[in-house]
Formats: structure tokens, sequence, C-alpha cells
């Protein structure tokens, strides 16, 4: 029993919250720093106030020091068991200011050359931070050829794009801003502009030592975006209350007795469990999506439902000259259509779906699986004909409508004047 429970405790553990002060190590050196857990609170609602933000509030704002020290950042529950694939943060520490300079840069159009596009408009919060365009469109409503990635979560994952081609998310950040056609501008253009701007000057000076650069804008929009965090879905209260019970077993009826601060932890999670149900149909897609036949997991793995890797599944293999995705990147024969897993958290709210934005709605994502893609040299392993019936097809659906949780409140307003 005490095996058991002794996993039990871990993984409780891992499905609290916390929000005080402690002290960490940054860059070798304790400092007292806040803890925040990300996707809840008021990291993104911006400097407090309405309309434009004026000089004055921007100076009030970051003469406040809270502003400057780095966080400690925690993940929901159900994120929280990927705390240890948190990524970046070592190297751009997270602080209110700079997240708040990320947030303003991120919904400026003035960015884009004409200043008719920001980063919000392909990575959209009112469109589950992507677009529900096929592809991502841009200045002069010029088209890619690719659909827009979801920018939550991001704080999981390490090279960025469809096919990788960035090593990190401050890399991706300034990709578009140079792109002819997706923002269209120069990052030398961009730099002067926020220089000239002073509510921008006085922010990066202070965030900085070396002000505004394209650099510091990527780490400014970077941090922003490591905010942007979903929250606990159906899926998560499930499946915790599940794996406690399943490896208890008999031993459950002695939980309250023998380790009664557990047996509390337990009853929370079963009280959140019901109040935020799956239902019969998402459970039985819940049994689907983790059976070793259908395997939808061994890709869509983890905390936050993606191994982080490339697979060709061969969507769009049959054009005449197909997207070769990660092979652009890396010029290896194996990796020739192959694109990056996305999650399927709040996957519901961002279609359409695959890299080319080919699949409108998610049930056609699981029929293309179902069938087992399209054949092609280069079709990963893991794609099989599932066989699945139409009501497991359905189910496999809800499964992924329950692992969707709140999205943080975000201020797109409040930029400088």
């Amino acid at each position: 029993m005490k095996l058991w429970l002794s996993f039990s405790i871990g993984f409780a553990f891992l499905l609290s919250s916390s929000a005080s002060l402690f002290t960490v190590s940054v860059y070798g050196q304790s400092t007292t720093s806040e803890v925040v857990e990300l996707g809840s609170g008021d990291l993104l609602l911006g400097i407090p106030g309405k309309g434009a933000l004026k000089q004055a509030e921007i100076e009030a704002w970051l003469a406040d020091e809270k502003n400057h020290k780095p966080l400690s950042v925690t993940l929901p529950v159900g994120l929280k068991r990927a705390a240890a694939n948190i990524v970046g943060i070592k190297e751009n520490p997270m602080t209110r200011a700079k997240i708040e300079l990320g947030r303003q840069l991120y919904f400026d159009t003035r960015l884009s050359k004409d200043n008719s596009v920001s980063c919000a408009s392909c990575h959209s919060p009112a469109e589950g931070f992507g677009a529900h365009t096929q592809f991502g469109v841009g200045i002069e409503k010029q088209e890619g050829n690719r659909n827009s990635p979801i920018s939550y979560n991001r704080i999981l994952s390490g090279p960025q794009f469809w096919d990788g081609r960035a090593a990190s998310l401050e890399e991706q950040a300034v990709g578009p801003i140079a792109n002819p056609i997706e923002m269209g501008h120069t990052h030398e253009a961009v730099v002067k502009l926020l220089k000239a701007n002073q509510g921008y000057a006085i922010q990066f000076k202070k965030i900085f030592d070396d002000g505004v650069t394209i650099d510091n804008v990527g780490k400014a929009i970077a941090t922003f975006e490591r905010a942007i965090v979903t929250g606990p879905a159906p899926f998560d209260y499930y499946d915790a209350v599940a794996k406690i019970e399943k490896n208890l077993g008999e031993d459950l009826e002695f939980l309250a007795e023998d380790e009664p601060e557990l047996f509390v932890q337990y009853q929370t999670l079963k009280r959140k469990s019901a109040a935020n149900p799956m239902s019969e149909s998402a459970v039985r897609g819940y049994e689907l999506f983790f059976d070793k036949k259908v395997n939808c997991a061994q890709c869509h793995s983890g905390a936050n439902f993606s191994d982080e890797k490339y697979h060709n599944l061969g969507v769009g293999m049959d054009q005449d000259k197909p997207d070769l995705g990660r092979f652009e990147v890396t010029k290896e024969e194996k990796d020739k259509g192959a694109f990056k897993t996305p999650t399927i958290r709040n996957v519901e709210f961002s279609a359409p779906y695959m890299h080319d934005g080919s699949h409108k709605t998610l049930k056609e994502v699981v029929e293309w699986y179902n069938k087992g893609g399209l054949a092609n040299r280069f079709l990963s392993k893991d794609v099989k004909k599932l066989n699945l019936n139409e009501q497991q097809v359905n189910d496999l659906v809800e499964f992924m409508k329950a692992c969707s949780g709140s999205f943080p409140e975000i201020e797109s307003g409040r930029l400088p004047e």
C-alpha cells in the first residue's frame, strides 16, 4: 500500500498550486521572487487604466520595482506535470514589465510596414490564438502556404513553426516582422520606429541594458507568449482521479485513515471533476486515445499532448510540388513532408487544421488518421489504418474537446501613444 501511496502523494503534489513569495536562484544569485501561476491573475491585463498608454502611466509602472523582479512561474493543474519541460526562462527571465512590453508589441500593428498587421492578426485570442483562415494572411492580403500555428503553451516548446526552423521562441517572434508576405517590414526600420516612440523607448531602456534592439523585441514578445497558458480541462481532473483510484485499488478505502492529507486532496479532485465533467462520449474517447491499438498518445504525448517531434501524415503529399516541411530545415530524406505535432489542448477553437489548413473540422482530422493518412515513401510508421466506426470517431472528437481549459484574460488595447 505504501508504494501506491507514495506514487499518489507525488501525483497529487504535482496537481497542487501555490502563489506566494519564496527564495529561488536566478543566474546563480539568491533573490526573493514572486511565485505566479501562469494562465491566471493579472499578468496579461496590461498597465491599469483606459485608452492609449500615456508616458506618465508608463513611467509610473516602470517605477515600481516589483515589476522588474524575475518571476518564479508555476503551471496550472494538468500542465504542471510538464514543469520540467519549461523552455527559455533561464536564458530570458520573466518579469511583469517584460511581459507587459511583449503584450504591447504583440498587438501593435505599427510593427508591420503598412500598419495593418500585428502578431495577433494570425494568432488572435478571439480565434484560439491561431486564425480561422486556411493560410496566414499578411500585409496587402497576401497569403502564405501554411496554417497559422497557435501561440499558447509555448513555454513548453523549443523550436518553433511547423517545420521547427526557429530555434527558439525569441527567434520566431521577430521572423514574421521581416517576412515580405507577413508583416513586410525590416528589423532596422522597426528598431528605428520603437526608438522614436517615447513610450516604447523608456520601457526598453529600463528593461534591457542595451535598450531597443531587434533581439530585445524578440525577448519581450517571447516572454509575453510564454505567459499565455491554458487552464485546467475536464480531462485533467478526470485523469487525476482515475489514476489515483487505479493505483490504490482496494487500498483506496483506507486512504482517509492512513493518509488524511492525501484523502482531502483526492476529495478535492473528485469535486472538481464533478464540477467539470467529461461526457460519456469523451470518456470513451479517452480510453481510445490512450489505447495501444489506436495510439494517439504516441505522438500527442505528455501534459501538453505533443512530443515536439515531426511526422509525415501524408497531408499534401499528393500535390505536384508538396510542402516538404522539416526536410527544408534538415535536408534529411526521412524528414520529407514531416511537420511538428500540435497540442490538442484547446484545439477545438483553432480550426482549420493540419499544416496546410486542409481539414476544416476535428472530425475530418480523426477520419484522416482512421484511414491511415495518405501513403507515401516517408509516411510515419506510427500512422496506420485504425478501423474505427463512426461512434468511435465522434468519441475521439469529444475527448479532444474535453482537453479544453480556459484561456487567460488578455488586454489587447492599451498601446503606447
